[in-house]
């Protein structure tokens, strides 16, 4: 069904390897197609309640692989035709979706990792803005989410200077949710997906949605988009079950309805 990239469902949750190991993970053209592709019809499967991309071998993703686009390529064209479907698309999906950053995250592999929703990374995980190196601008929602997580001052550090910072130093800046030991990595992320794929999952859609927009609305829009927002959770059977496992002192069991 794919060639540059691996997927796999797995208690509710979908699993998407990255797949060109000798290049480091890096993009061409199919890959970003096919990881656009994959992300809309997780979006299409109710079975699916959690998403996890990662990369195969000892790289998350190298960027853009430079020898897939030519000194001539108009670059603009470039992002708008592959890169800004696929961060749209994992923006728009409401579902958790997991960054599971196993080694380095360079360039628009960085940006694909701050476009997910949370970030676990190995001890031996890296993350550089390689833009710069190269005389580019950071790409691919890369603007628009580095500062939205680590602050202003700290993004114009990291994607001006361009320096390699290691998982610790990305957890201290509020980049990763948690570290792993390497021998432990698989497991930390399959219990964090597995624990985010049993919770209400529309209830997760929701606030996906609306923290997203909400650097740019007013408190009195934020304040009516809640209330939307809470009259569609309000009738979800998630919070029917949520209150009835209250009520019988037990924990519940939520299907993502």
């Amino acid at each position: 069904m794919f060639e540059t990239i691996v997927t796999e469902e797995k208690n509710n949750v979908l699993w998407l390897t990255l797949n060109r190991p000798d290049k480091l993970n890096a993009f061409n053209e199919q890959m970003n197609k096919e990881v656009t592709r994959a992300i809309k019809d997780a979006g299409k499967n109710a079975n699916i309640r959690a998403v996890v991309i990662t990369g195969a071998g000892r790289a998350f993703c190298s960027g853009q692989d430079l020898s897939d686009v030519g000194e001539d390529s108009d670059f603009g064209e470039v992002l708008r035709t592959r890169y800004n479907p696929m961060i749209e698309a994992i923006a728009g999906l409401e579902i958790p979706v997991i960054a599971a950053i196993n080694g380095v995250a360079a360039g628009a592999g960085m940006s694909l990792a701050l476009a997910c929703d949370f970030r676990i990374a190995s001890e031996k995980a890296s993350f550089v803005e390689a833009f710069i190196h190269v005389g580019l601008v950071p790409d691919s929602g890369n603007l628009y989410y580095l500062p939205r997580i680590v602050g202003l001052a700290k993004a114009m550090e990291l994607a001006v200077l361009g320096e390699k910072i290691n998982a610790e130093q990305a957890k201290e800046y509020g980049l990763v949710t948690q570290v792993a030991a390497a021998e432990v990595f698989d497991q930390t992320v399959e219990a964090f997906a597995s624990r985010l794929a049993q919770m209400p999952t529309k209830a997760i859609g929701l606030i996906k949605r609306y923290l997203r927009i909400s650097f740019d609305e007013t408190l009195e829009g934020m304040l009516e988009k809640e209330a939307y927002a809470q009259q569609i959770a309000g009738h979800s059977a998630d919070h029917k079950e949520g209150v009835q496992a209250f009520l019988e002192k037990r924990k519940p069991v939520f299907n993502g309805n």
